[in-house]
């Protein structure tokens, strides 16, 4: 790998790491800081269309159920596309206050695409799916 691709690695595992933080600190703004305005977020049954309503979502879930909440996340791959994307996938799972381990059922793989727009990495979409197919 070369060292402007080692480069990009620690800067995609950044935008990561800043989103996972955001999120342990309930904080929809900072939860959102690093994803590109026309973002979408793709969950089992909902499509989030932009960074607007993905933070709209994120606020509601941090002052509802996620309240306390954290994320696990465990990086399987990241592979580039030309200079300027990415695409991580991830086997991940949200911690409830209270829980040390994320149960199985409750556990997803993630797809995060980034782009780096004028030389910093965004994410610029993410979809996620039941690790186990239901009924497992």
């Amino acid at each position: 790998m070369s060292d402007s691709r080692t480069e990009d690695e620690a800067a995609v595992n950044a935008v990561l790491s800043e989103a996972y933080k955001a999120w342990e600190a309930n904080d929809a703004d900072a939860f959102v800081s690093n994803y590109t305005p026309d973002a979408t977020a793709i969950l089992p049954g909902s499509m989030r269309s932009d960074r607007d309503v993905i933070r709209q979502s994120m606020g509601a879930g941090f002052e509802g159920p996620l309240k306390g909440s954290s994320t696990v996340d465990d990086q399987l791959s990241i592979r580039f596309l030309g200079n300027d994307g990415a695409i991580v996938i991830s086997e991940s799972g949200i911690l409830f206050a209270g829980e040390t381990e994320v149960p199985e059922q409750r556990k997803i793989y993630a797809t995060w695409v980034l782009e780096k727009r004028d030389g910093q990495w965004m994410i610029a979409a993410y979809h996620n799916s039941p690790k186990l197919a239901p009924g497992h």
